[in-house]
């Protein structure tokens, strides 16, 4: 099948969707130009490796060193800004009646982008909270980074405990709340799509198949073989800032008559 009939069959299904769930792993923001979490490694922080450093033990050893590493990935992710892609699923919600977005990055740049109804499954690295959770685990703490040392983890203003991101570390398990939301979704959506993710990571993995199960058709937008491509009914292979773009503009003139 052609590339253009692909982006036609992919717009054709979405036209008639009721309630479409996109599920988003980091591909997408590579595309932005904002390192995976594997690659956000240079200069000072060459000779750590990312488990050594998101985790809570880690941070207990020394809160300075990890707030200090993301700090800088925060400078990162502050540097770039969404893609094409992010504002085609913004433009989603103008041809859908229900469109929710389950993400895996912690950038905001969907929400950013204008998408309204996001899950962050990862938390957000824009957001803080205090380690001890003195105030509640969803209780999240204002501060103006700019006025915050990089190098030093600020106190909880409420307790004696530090301030950490609000963000998914190593043996933590997700938000209950964002969990339950997800799967509620995936099952109940009639067509899901599946955005620059490799498939790999639980419990995020399971969500095409639990859409799959539901009867929902499970569209995947990927430039490389992923472990969702197998129970994929279409494939378009490419970067979401191309694909995505395009089957937005193909909805668009459907709308148009």
């Amino acid at each position: 099948m052609s590339w253009p009939e692909l982006v036609e069959d992919a717009a054709q299904i979405i036209h008639q969707a009721q309630h479409l769930t996109l599920s988003t792993g980091a591909g997408m923001s590579k595309e932005s130009g904002v390192p995976t979490f594997r690659d956000a490694h240079e200069g000072l922080w060459e000779k750590y490796k990312p488990e050594e450093l998101a985790t809570p033990q880690a941070f207990q050893r020394n809160p300075d060193l990890v707030w200090s590493w993301y700090m800088f990935r925060l400078d990162l992710v502050s540097g770039a800004e969404p893609n094409a892609g992010h504002r085609a699923v913004a433009a989603l919600d103008a041809f859908v009646p229900k469109v929710t977005v389950i993400t895996q990055n912690i950038d905001s740049f969907h929400q950013l982008s204008g998408s309204v109804d996001v899950v962050e499954l990862h938390g957000n690295i824009r957001r803080f909270r205090c380690f001890d959770n003195c105030q509640g685990p969803r209780t999240i703490i204002d501060l103006a980074t700019s006025e915050v040392s990089k190098e030093i983890a600020p106190p909880c203003p409420h307790c004696d405990a530090r301030v950490r991101p609000d963000v998914v570390w190593y043996g933590e398990t997700l938000p209950e709340w964002a969990i339950k939301r997800a799967f509620e979704e995936a099952a109940a959506c009639d067509v899901m799509l599946v955005i620059g993710t490799s498939g790999l990571v639980n419990p995020a993995a399971r969500l095409p198949q639990v859409a799959k199960e539901a009867g929902a058709t499970i569209i995947e937008v990927n430039p490389s073989f992923s472990m969702v491509t197998p129970i994929a009914d279409l494939v378009l292979e490419g970067p979401a800032g191309e694909v995505m773009p395009a089957i937005v503009a193909a909805l668009g003139k459907r709308a148009a008559g």
